[in-house]
């Protein structure tokens, strides 16, 4: 029997080559994006510099680049801001030829900063610019500008995470085994600043909330001068533990993490000065309130003062303080309320006078102001209806404040961003310096002179160059250019450019985005895939800028692609974020809806074939529109959802729906379960198995809900994934199921299934 079947097998096969020579389907069109085009080297967005910046002296331009044999290493290059071609300073396989397993608390670090590639993930500058200094692999390097060499400064079994330079190159700081220590490059010897870090106590580092909710990454300052080091102290001891299973391929463990989640206790942390010279600690005097939030610290240009924003638990007041770094005093010099929530921000910049710049929200938008060294309000340096969405750099020479912001002729315009100038000296209206039509990121020097300006648009891949204060360009770092010898070059002729249009929800102004398939015909009934965040954030979801190559790979299925940002979603105006305070799902679903039947409106829309996807927020999201029978939904991909925000930590989850004590109606309402009658369509659910931010409980509470209520849904989990999936086969693998699943349920196979 088994001869005959393999005679037979074999005849078949030559007849099958036979009839496929007679009758070849046509080959695939070679400007067709798949799948396994995108999640392979080199990256399709083509050579895009990440971490630019100019050195102090305005000589030198630093960036990270992705190997073109490897996308998930880093390199860190250089290019002179005159003459001369980039170059490589330090090249991480040379140095390290074989990465080993970084540390847990590193891990969690990058996790924390969303740092997914190894090699040279960060670095920086002496004020000076004589050196850079980078970690590489847990351990320390050192560039010397004068002569380009690259000196190793650790090598140790231990981690050195957050290395900085001194500002005066004096010294390398680095926190070690959860201890402070500084080097002298001079002598190469090593200080310890403290010793009793272990356990749950920890020195010089952000905690988890700051990391995760407050983008702060440091958790210790050098003042100007070098004479002080202003560090926290983190002790986790009243923090719950809170068992997670992390599941990897080779088998599982427990972790007791400390996470503070909303309405429990948080890490206590303290705030004090080390002396260099003397190596005398003393503590600054926060209040007598222990449960409050560590924002920013800053000194002033003199580094006689130490500026602290302390932030209230319930983060209706932030406090600026002003403290005297040799005896740890300190007195509230400016006070900001809300009656939701006051942000964090970056923009408090000290002055060389003592005054110094911050922004806030008073007039219903972020705008900056000019105060006194006393902290009195001199005169707003913005205004207008839109808001500032950061502060670049301050020109003392010049009196020039430069900001990058969201608007036009004084009116926000939320789906672009452009770096704006005007003075704190006197009251100007602002003038415009990059250019119009798309996406400016800015990176400007310490003297606010030059910058990096980083722009795309639909039609544009990223691409970065060096130019003056004043706009004018100077040099390309990676011009990037869309040509016959870039990576997307075989596919742009299917590149659709995207339409942009807005709506209207209870006074307030929506943007969308919507991208139809290539060979798009108006006449024709085209299924539609969502996509939505929808949550708090600090940036819009809706650009014009150059769209994820994934995009296209929708579009290429034959979906059309749209994106709203609701209520709440990306740096609006202080009414327009608040939107979902103490209710979080409600207003955001309500103008999903008010979407929806924008598109059903649309001739060319099959509003029976609409699905939906999203990951974390978006995740929350997805289950929410999918149970909600207004949507109408026929699918939904929900990624790493918070299905309940009590899990959730307490800094993001207390500031837009207070405690689950406080609002019990509100946290209830955001608990997903409740609304699993409602579920309109097919459900895809995804979850990292290690995620340490939304912990997978999220997701298996889901699932035995859904098997409870014997509801089928499908299942896609990654053993060792964090909250997100890394690499490009477990992408590639992620994006096969992302289209496999939307093909069944509103796709080519959605009427035969």
């Amino acid at each position: 029997m088994r001869t005959f079947l393999l005679a037979s097998t074999l005849l078949m096969a030559v007849a099958g080559s036979a009839l496929a020579q007679s009758s070849a389907p046509p080959a695939a069109d070679p400007a067709i994006l798949t799948p396994e085009r995108v999640f392979s080297d080199p990256g399709l967005s083509g050579p895009v510099a990440k971490g630019v910046s100019l050195s102090p002296d305005g000589a030198l331009v630093a960036f990270l680049r992705s190997r073109p044999d490897d996308v998930s290493v880093q390199d860190l290059w250089a290019a002179p801001t005159g003459a001369g071609e980039p170059f490589k300073l330090i090249d991480a396989r040379a140095l390290v030829p074989d990465a080993g397993e970084l540390s847990e608390a590193e891990k969690a670090r990058r996790e924390r900063m969303r740092i997914s590639e190894r090699g040279v993930v960060e670095y920086s500058w002496d004020s000076q610019g004589r050196y850079i200094l980078a970690p590489l692999e847990g351990d320390i390097f050192l560039a010397n500008r004068a002569d380009d060499s690259v000196k190793r400064l650790t090598n140790t079994p231990a981690d050195e995470i957050d290395a900085k330079v001194s500002p005066k190159g004096t010294y390398v700081s680095y926190v070690r085994d959860q201890d402070l220590v500084i080097q002298d490059l001079a002598t190469n010897t090593e200080t310890p600043v403290t010793t009793d870090g272990d356990g749950l106590i920890t020195w010089a580092t952000a905690e988890f909330i700051a990391q995760e909710e407050m983008d702060r990454d440091t958790g210790y300052w050098w003042s100007p001068d070098e004479h002080y080091i202003a560090l926290q102290r983190t002790d986790e001891s009243g923090v719950d533990v809170v068992p997670r299973l992390d599941i990897n391929a080779s088998g599982s463990t427990v972790v007791q993490q400390r996470y503070p989640r909303a309405g429990r206790p948080n890490a206590v942390v303290e705030l004090y000065v080390h002396d260099v010279t003397s190596g005398k600690r003393i503590k600054v005097d926060l209040g007598t309130n222990t449960d409050i939030y560590l924002g920013r610290v800053d000194w002033s240009a003199d580094g006689k003062t130490l500026y602290v924003q302390r932030q209230s638990r319930d983060q209706k007041t932030l406090d600026l303080l002003a403290v005297d770094p040799a005896t740890g005093a300190s007195h509230v010099i400016v006070t900001q309320t809300s009656d939701t929530w006051v942000d964090l921000t970056d923009d408090f910049h000290a002055l060389k006078d003592g005054g110094f710049i911050w922004s806030d929200e008073s007039t219903g938008w972020r705008h900056l102001y000019l105060y006194d060294k006393d902290g009195r309000k001199v005169r707003p340096i913005t205004r207008g209806l839109y808001p500032v969405k950061g502060l670049n750099g301050v020109n003392e020479t010049t009196g020039e404040v430069f900001f990058t912001a969201s608007m036009h002729d004084g009116t926000e315009l939320p789906i672009e961003q452009q770096m704006f100038r005007t003075s704190f000296r006197r009251t100007t209206t602002p003038v415009q310096v990059t250019t119009s039509g798309g996406w400016w990121g800015v990176s400007m020097n310490k003297t606010a002179t030059a910058y990096v300006g980083n722009y795309s648009d639909p039609d544009t891949p990223p691409r970065s160059g060096l130019y003056k204060a004043d706009g004018n360009f100077v040099r390309w770092i990676e011009e990037n250019r869309l040509d016959e010898h870039h990576p997307f070059w075989p596919y742009r002729s299917r590149l659709r450019t995207p339409e942009f249009g807005t709506l209207e929800s209870h006074g307030q102004t929506l943007v969308w985005r919507i991208t139809t398939p290539p060979g798009f015909d108006p006449a024709k009934k085209y299924p539609v895939v969502m996509q939505v965040y929808g949550g708090p954030s600090t940036g819009a979801g809706v650009k014009r800028d150059w769209q994820a190559t994934t995009n296209q790979l929708l579009t290429e299925a034959g979906y059309i692609v749209f994106r709203l940002d609701n209520r709440g979603e990306g740096d609006r105006s202080a009414a327009f974020r608040s939107a979902q305070y103490l209710h979080m799902g409600t207003v955001e679903t309500e103008d999903q809806v008010l979407a929806a039947n924008y598109l059903r409106s649309l001739p060319y829309v099959d509003a029976s074939r609409m699905a939906v996807m999203g990951w974390s927020y978006g995740g929350f999201m997805s289950l929410n529109m999918l149970t909600e029978p207004k949507m109408g939904l026929a699918a939904a991909a929900a990624g790493g959802p918070p299905t309940n925000w009590a899990l959730y930590d307490t800094h993001y989850t207390e500031r837009f729906m207070s405690t689950p004590q406080a609002n019990a109606d509100g946290y209830a309402g955001t608990d997903v379960l409740n609304r699993l009658d409602n579920l309109t369509g097919r459900l895809l659910l995804m979850h990292g198995m290690a995620d340490d931010n939304v912990v997978f409980e999220n997701t298996t509470r889901l699932m035995d809900a859904l098997q409870a209520k014997s509801i089928p849904f499908e299942l896609m989990v990654y053993p060792g994934q964090r909250h997100g999936v890394r690499g490009n086969p477990r992408q590639l693998q992620q994006w096969r199921t992302y289209l496999d699943f939307f093909d069944r349920t509103i796709g080519s196979r959605s009427h035969t299934e």
